[in-house]
């Protein structure tokens, strides 16, 4: 059985020592790493009502094209706003776009990744805006997009 594990990291722009409190600031890194398991796939299907065979039926999958069962493309995209609430409780997540560049299946080790590109302080918060992808494989694009969160803070 394989199991899941995330892992959580901050990979600034510039040096920061990591006994010191860390603000966000454009062009730093959150990432986290998950395997997406079968269980998660049905799980996400119970919740979703998604039943497309590509994520059950290795023959289907196999026909259109594909290796093996696919985790569920949102599923995979749901990295990016646990990155963003894992790092800031109680954010807002405000929109997300999101393209699909290769297929993500079950038992792949894959690792999500927010950049942050813009920041603007808005009535004792921020609306932050970040780059999205996320890989597989060290350096395959499996997902890339745009999100925007309400942060309460910027402390990491």
């Amino acid at each position: 059985m394989l199991m899941k594990h995330f892992v959580s990291s901050v990979i600034p722009s510039l040096g920061f020592s990591s006994s010191s409190r860390h603000v966000l600031k454009t062009g730093d890194v959150l990432k986290q790493a998950r395997i997406f398991s079968n269980s998660d796939v049905l799980e996400y299907s119970k919740l979703s009502h998604d039943l497309n065979p590509l994520h059950f039926d290795l023959e289907c999958a196999q026909s259109s094209g594909f290796e093996d069962r696919l985790v569920h493309g949102m599923l995979v995209a749901s990295l990016f706003p646990r990155i963003i609430a894992s790092h800031f409780p109680g954010a807002v997540y405000v929109s997300q776009s999101l393209q699909f560049r290769l297929p993500v299946y079950i038992g792949e080790e894959i690792v999500g990744e927010v950049q942050a590109t813009n920041i603007k302080e808005i009535k004792n918060k921020y609306l932050a805006k970040f780059k999205t992808k996320c890989f597989k494989h060290g350096d395959q694009i499996v997902i890339d997009g745009e999100a925007t969160a309400l942060l309460p803070a910027l402390a990491l």
